[in-house]
């Protein structure tokens, strides 16, 4: 019995008010729909079943719902979906909506079946509904078929083997037939992975078959883009089969207004799809196809359907008229330029030159504009400018400078003429003078102008060569130039971020190319490493009153100074600086005793001075008094310095004694006993020096030692319980007090006395524990040949 009007349009006002509270709760989802399927089932009015069909599809297909929450759901409107379905005769929308509410599902159900096995009717009610969809495919109208393409895109998505993100949290990763497991009862893998395949070859028929139907065609490109970029098993064959589809095939020189509509959206729609997967994986091993078939698409498209939206051609003959830019087309003559006179009185070269009425270019003044930047501006301008405009302005002055010459000329003869006037004397008329006396004269004049001297023939002038310079006074502007350097790399903007799309450039590249302040930086350190390699011998130091040697004090010493500087300024900032500086010292020291090395003959002595050791031990006193207890540069400083030696340790040793930086000297050892296994031996040396030394460090350092020398944690063990009952007598430990004292005389004099943990690495070098090939510190100055006998140069 059918329901009275006004009672549906109550249920109606009813049910819009349920959606919007749902809208505004996400949590009472599940109680609405719940409350509205025995309404909207095959027995309620059509207004019923169509609000309802939309209110389910909107449901599960709303973000908002948990996924935990849809699979709850699912087995409670699946029945109500199969009984609409099912129902003869039933309306376009009512069907349209329940088939988009089955493709949300499918997954959800999929993924229910696989966690519970045992639900097994909730499959086959899934399975009875897959059915029906697929049978009315074909036969549906166009609403309907939309809705049944993207129904079986999910199935062919969910069927196919997926991506395993993180195998650990399988609730995160998306449903695939990856999560099948090989042995599930209900679920049989070969079987979905044929029918996945079956149901993608029918998906692909529209484009097969070269379909003129752009509803359908776009529908398909649209739920197979989403396939190309989420299975990568089947993406080839999505992508080969779009490749030999041509959109432009119904393209005729008769289309209708409906044709060209269609045929334009369908190769819009092809290549968007293309360009898209070539944006996301650049790489594929179809994309040179792809790029050539959407360039091809876009001369075809420009060939067949933009026919119309050309530009005209070039008129046969020019107009009037015309402005610059269509006579250089036409190659039509350039009219004259107006050339203003030149104003009476003195003319300036700037008057000479100048061309222009503008008053505001003509007295503005050049000479403010630096030079890089008027070499910037005028080449382009030289080379865009009408040759016709250039010829016709070099004409002009140079007929200026002619007119200028001539009013010159004229004015320097004038005064001449006057003189020979008040000089000529008519009446006086010598009895002497012989008839031939013009002849004379030439004769005369010939022979003065061959007395004069030929001032043309006068050879080039060279400038006298400077005096040179001496050594202070190099050294006074080598100075001054560094400073200047080092003014603009201050002065200079710091680096940009790099950004997603920008390359960077590795080690391919050239160490100044990008004239930044990296790069004037990169040219610092390398003029203070390399550009002195091998000038630093002994005839660069100087004798002093005593008699002492004192070496020089160099160009390169100054810039490493500066750069010392200028890295404590700010180290935090600057500490790639820092490292990149110390790398080129130590590369430096490394080619330089080889090269010495080789150069040695017999028994000879080759100085060779050494930076390395010096200024990492500089920077690092510099930077150890500023650390706080959670700052990790010191960390990243250590990891990225070229090697580790005895006296580095040592003063990183040094942050033990404050209570507050104990844990970050403990780490920073760890690190290095981790990271850096050279290292290793002298870094545990020195956490075992810091655990018998210092009360307070010795938990942190206890944890350490406990796992690589763990003999030295009970032997304090057995110490301490053997100290506690000899300390009740009054008596010291004297082991204790001992390496106290040796670790505050190392540290008052780290370069004349040895540490312990030097000392203790040495001894285990000399039983055969560590490689001989791994590095000990080196003195600022090495000596090959003969030793000194001094601790630093002991092999």
């Amino acid at each position: 019995m059918a329901q009275p009007t006004s009672n549906v349009k109550e249920q109606l006002a009813q049910l819009e008010a349920a959606r919007k509270l749902v809208l505004g709760d996400v949590a009472l989802y599940p109680q609405v729909v719940q409350g509205i399927l025995p309404i909207i089932g095959v027995n309620a009015r059509l207004e019923l079943r169509r609000w309802g069909a939309e209110f389910l599809a909107e449901t599960f297909a709303s973000p908002a719902l948990a996924a935990a929450q849809k699979e709850q759901l699912a087995g409670t409107a699946l029945p109500t979906l199969q009984e609409l379905l099912e129902h003869p005769g039933e309306d376009t929308e009512v069907i349209k909506s329940v088939v988009q509410t089955a493709a949300s599902l499918y997954p959800h159900v999929f993924r229910q079946i696989i966690h519970h096995p045992d639900d097994k009717s909730l499959w086959e009610q899934m399975t009875t509904i897959k059915n029906n969809i697929l049978q009315r495919w074909d036969t549906a109208p166009h609403p309907v078929k939309i809705c049944c393409i993207k129904f079986v895109q999910k199935v062919v998505h969910v069927q196919t083997p997926g991506t395993i993100a993180d195998p650990r949290r399988p609730e995160q990763n998306e449903t695939s037939l990856s999560l099948v497991p090989r042995n599930h009862a209900v679920l049989a893998i070969p079987h979905l992975e044929a029918e996945a395949s079956g149901l993608l070859d029918r998906l692909l028929t529209v484009l097969q078959d070269n379909s003129d139907d752009a509803i359908l065609v776009n529908a398909t490109l649209n739920c197979l883009a989403v396939l190309i970029r989420t299975r990568q098993s089947i993406a080839n064959k999505i992508i080969d089969t779009i490749l030999n589809f041509n959109p432009l095939k119904q393209a005729n020189s008769h289309m209708t207004p409906t044709l060209r509509v269609s045929v334009k959206s369908m190769e819009r729609t092809t290549r968007a799809v293309l360009v898209n997967a070539l944006k996301r994986n650049p790489s594929h091993p179809l994309a040179g196809k792809m790029q050539q078939y959407i360039d091809r698409l876009a001369q075809s498209r420009l060939d067949i359907l933009d026919d119309s939206s050309r530009k005209r051609g070039l008129p046969a003959e020019p107009t009037d008229g015309l402005d610059n830019a269509k006579r250089a087309r036409l190659d039509v003559e350039t009219p004259p330029i107006k050339i203003p006179p030149l104003p009476p009185g003195p003319t300036s070269y700037a008057q000479l030159f100048t061309l222009t009425e503008d008053v505001g270019l003509s007295t503005f003044d050049v000479k403010q504009l630096p030079a890089d930047l008027v070499v910037k501006i005028t080449v382009p301008v030289l080379q865009r400018i009408d040759q016709n405009v250039l010829n016709q302005a070099i004409d002009a002055i140079r007929d200026r400078y002619q007119q200028l010459s001539a009013r010159q000329a004229t004015q320097a003869q004038a005064p001449s003429a006057e003189e020979e006037e008040d000089e000529y004397e008519p009446e006086y008329e010598p009895m002497d003078v012989p008839d031939n006396i013009s002849a004379q004269a030439e004769t005369v004049s010939a022979e003065a102008a061959d007395l004069q001297p030929d001032l043309v023939s006068l050879g080039p002038f060279v400038l006298p060569q400077p005096p040179p310079l001496s050594e202070d006074e190099a050294a006074d502007l080598g100075r001054s130039t560094v400073e200047r350097v080092f003014g603009m790399v201050t002065s200079m903007p710091p680096k940009p971020t790099k950004g997603v799309n920008q390359q960077r450039l590795g080690f391919a590249r050239l160490a100044g190319s990008t004239f930044d302040r990296d790069a004037w930086v990169t040219l610092l350190t390398r003029l203070a490493t390399r550009a002195s390699a091998g000038l630093e011998a002994d005839d660069g130091h100087n004798k002093t009153e005593n008699g002492l040697s004192r070496r020089r004090p160099a160009i390169s010493d100054t810039i490493r100074e500066m750069l010392y500087r200028y890295i404590m300024d700010d180290f935090r900032s600057r500490m790639n600086i820092g490292i990149a500086w110390l790398n080129e010292e130590w590369y430096n020291d490394r080619i330089q005793l080889k090269f010495a090395a080789s150069q040695r003959k017999g028994d000879e002595e080759v100085s060779v001075p050494l930076h390395y050791d010096h200024w990492v031990l500089r920077l690092l006193d510099g930077i150890l008094p500023y650390l706080d207890a959670r700052d990790k540069v010191l960390i990243r400083f250590l990891s990225e310095i070229p090697e580790m030696t005895i006296p580095i340790v040592g003063r990183v040793k040094t942050l033990a004694r404050d209570p507050e930086r104990v844990n970050l000297c403990v780490q920073a050892l760890l690190y290095l006993v981790m990271f850096r296994p050279p290292a290793r031996d002298m870094c545990l040396d020195a956490l075992e020096d810091i655990y018998h030394t210092h009360e307070e460090a010795r938990p942190a350092a206890g944890k350490v030692l406990a796992k690589w020398r763990p003999q030295v944690v009970e032997q304090q063990s057995a110490h301490t319980s053997t100290g506690a009952s000899t300390g009740t007598n009054g008596v010291k430990d004297t082991n204790t007090s001992e390496n106290a004292a040796e670790s505050r005389s190392q540290t008052e004099t780290p370069a004349v006395q040895v540490e312990p943990a030097a000392a203790a690495y040495l001894r285990r070098k000399n039983q055969g524990r560590i490689s001989a090939g791994w590095p000990i510190a080196a003195a600022n100055s090495v000596r090959l040949g003969a030793r000194d006998g001094s601790p630093h140069n002991s092999p």
